[in-house]
């Protein structure tokens, strides 16, 4: 069963949003605006922080230009690396999961739109970032997913092959990124994702993690 399996990082590996909502909290407050209370937000995460941003400016209905956006963009990267591990917890299953694929060889990578430094300092604080081949963000190849080659080069950094890699995501990003590649996918279904991903059709979908090494078995089985 030795494989490459790359991971997405928030919703998939962490549950990262209790820290970048709060992040989101205190860049408003210093900003003088209300804080923004819509439970749609946590599911915007998967997005990127800008877009996070623009949304929840979009919700209280304030009008900014692309420079303040700049702004606002690098306040929040700055609170947010300094508490970045406060909340985030990994989700449950998950170091007994890649202990279990790691005893059969597999190889693990991260592929997230989180920028790369942000990536492996949340993984560090986790105690979990030694156990990946790549972390790679979206400075790392000046690409960002859903773009394939995001995937094709996170791979080649691991060590690793296209015909033995599995993607592992939360939303459509993800899966519209592996299918592009040309590789199976395994969708969490406890992820952020504004589409349930019963909807988006990946090879496996999830629940817990214990269910992943039968998965990523089967898919690999399956390849010719």
């Amino acid at each position: 069963m030795a494989a490459t399996i790359v991971f997405d990082l928030d919703g998939t590996l962490v549950d990262t949003a209790p820290d970048l909502l709060a992040a989101l909290d205190a860049l408003f407050a210093r900003e003088g605006l209300p804080r923004v209370r819509s439970a749609e937000l946590r599911n915007m995460i998967g997005g990127g922080a800008r877009a996070l941003i623009e949304r929840a400016l979009g919700e209280q209905r304030v009008t900014v230009t692309r420079g303040d956006v700049d702004r606002l963009y690098e306040s929040y990267i700055a609170h947010y690396a300094d508490h970045i591990a406060e909340a985030s917890r990994l989700f449950p299953g998950l170091e007994q999961a890649l202990d279990a694929l790691a005893e059969n060889g597999c190889r693990f990578a991260v592929c997230t739109n989180k920028l790369e430094f942000l990536a492996v300092r949340l993984l560090e604080e986790l105690s979990i970032a030694g156990l990946f081949a790549a972390i790679c963000g979206q400075d790392t190849f000046g690409l960002q997913k859903p773009d394939p080659e995001v995937l094709r080069r996170t791979v080649a950094r691991a060590g690793g092959e296209m015909q033995g890699a599995v993607m592992v995501g939360d939303s459509a990003t993800d899966i519209d990124m592996a299918r592009s590649a040309a590789i199976p996918v395994v969708a969490v279904d406890f992820g952020y994702t504004e589409t349930p991903v019963s909807q988006l059709g990946p090879d496996r979908i999830i629940s817990r993690f214990d269910d992943l090494p039968a998965a990523v078995r089967e898919l690999l089985a399956c390849r010719p």
